[in-house]
């Protein structure tokens, strides 16, 4: 038997906003797929290459470290995905001047080209997936990514914490 989303929705956790977002960002991501893919760029890619353009304009070269935190991703998939946009000639990535464990992220011009292509793709995109709620959406997600953020990393023990009865 094949079971609707709206079928799962009725209570318990399925019921809740955390829910709805996964749905949410699971039809985002495979659209947002579909539409970059032209331009040979995963989401991830995607991501983290806007991650280093918006960096560097800002401050110039990025750490690899930096990429990641900025971008919210893992450092050992940052460093995968990275190299492979070096393979591609999209960005250079070389060792810091001062520490021997960092890696400095410039992007090449076609990456700056590639990033600014993907990023109207991705606006026009957000536009036509999220229509008349996009701008009030991006203002409350960002508001509760930044006040989980001033709280600290969630730790398995501050899980416990905040969790019911924990």
């Amino acid at each position: 038997m094949m079971y609707e989303i709206s079928d799962l929705a009725e209570d318990g956790a399925a019921a809740g906003a955390g829910f709805w977002l996964h749905q949410a960002a699971l039809a985002w991501r495979a659209a947002l797929d579909v539409r970059l893919r032209p331009l040979g760029l995963t989401p991830t890619q995607f991501l983290l290459l806007s991650a280093a353009a918006r960096l560097e304009r800002t401050a110039g070269p990025a750490t690899q470290q930096e990429v990641a935190e900025h971008a919210g991703a893992d450092r050992m998939m940052t460093s995968k995905v990275l190299r492979a946009l070096e393979v591609r000639g999209m960005l250079s990535r070389t060792a810091h001047e001062r520490d021997a464990r960092a890696v400095r992220v410039s992007l090449t011009l076609a990456g700056r080209d590639l990033a600014a292509d993907a990023a109207a793709v991705a606006a026009e995109f957000d536009s036509a997936f999220f229509g008349p709620a996009a701008e009030r959406l991006a203002r409350e997600l960002r508001s509760v990514a930044e006040s989980r953020e001033r709280s600290g990393p969630l730790t398995a023990e501050g899980a416990l914490r905040t969790a019911p009865n924990g």
